[in-house]
């Protein structure tokens, strides 16, 4: 087995169990940047986030906000899957898009007119959720604008952390039914990635 897919696993595991993402956030630069391609890199990462977050969900489902959960199967999860297919079937470099977006969060923290048109954005809620679904199905890397809305809302820890939770699963899942309904090859057998998702649990756990 790749030891740097294991240590990968184990760092962005450790905090996804904190944060509630971590897997896909954190991963899939790492994944690229270790030389695997994006569909391969899904391919291994999405189906450890979904197991992670269910074991989150069954925590503190009663505490989900529905609400929120269902603008984003409206508003989100269509343009998750339109991307997500868009990116699969062209030559686009993903790469440089997951290089263009972690650059435009590093400069968030460093930009108080690009914090302050973040924070105005939240307040329209289906726009932003728009952009946070094209964003999570071209780069696998949503998780950040997800957590940032969330939190705005100012729920407590258990129902910010299971809200995140049941969100970036439901991603994850039509993520990979877009993938199987794509038929694409993969580097990774079955058992190795079954391998890799108890692995991540076991991390969690």
């Amino acid at each position: 087995m790749p030891t740097d897919i294991l240590l990968i696993i184990t760092i962005t595991a450790i905090i996804q169990s904190i944060f509630g993402v971590g897997v896909l956030l954190f991963g899939t630069p790492l994944m690229l940047l270790a030389g695997y391609d994006f569909i391969n890199t899904l391919r291994i990462l999405l189906p450890i986030s979904i197991a992670i977050n269910s074991l989150q969900i069954l925590k503190h489902y009663q505490l989900v906000d529905h609400h929120f959960f269902r603008s984003v199967l409206i508003f989100s999860i269509p343009f998750v899957v339109l991307f997500l297919f868009i990116v699969s079937t062209s030559t686009v470099n993903i790469n440089i898009l997951v290089g263009i977006f972690l650059i435009f969060v590093a400069l968030k923290n460093f930009s108080i007119h690009l914090e302050k048109f973040l924070e105005t954005t939240v307040k329209f809620e289906p726009l932003y959720l728009v952009v946070m679904g094209i964003v999570h199905g071209m780069t696998n890397l949503g998780g950040s604008l997800l957590t940032a809305i969330v939190h705005a809302k100012q729920y407590d820890k258990n129902q910010t952390r299971v809200t995140i939770a049941v969100c970036y699963a439901t991603f994850a899942v039509f993520q990979l039914l877009t993938l199987a309904l794509l038929g694409k090859n993969y580097h990774f057998s079955f058992s190795e990635s079954t391998f890799f998702m108890q692995i991540g649990i076991l991390v969690f756990y």
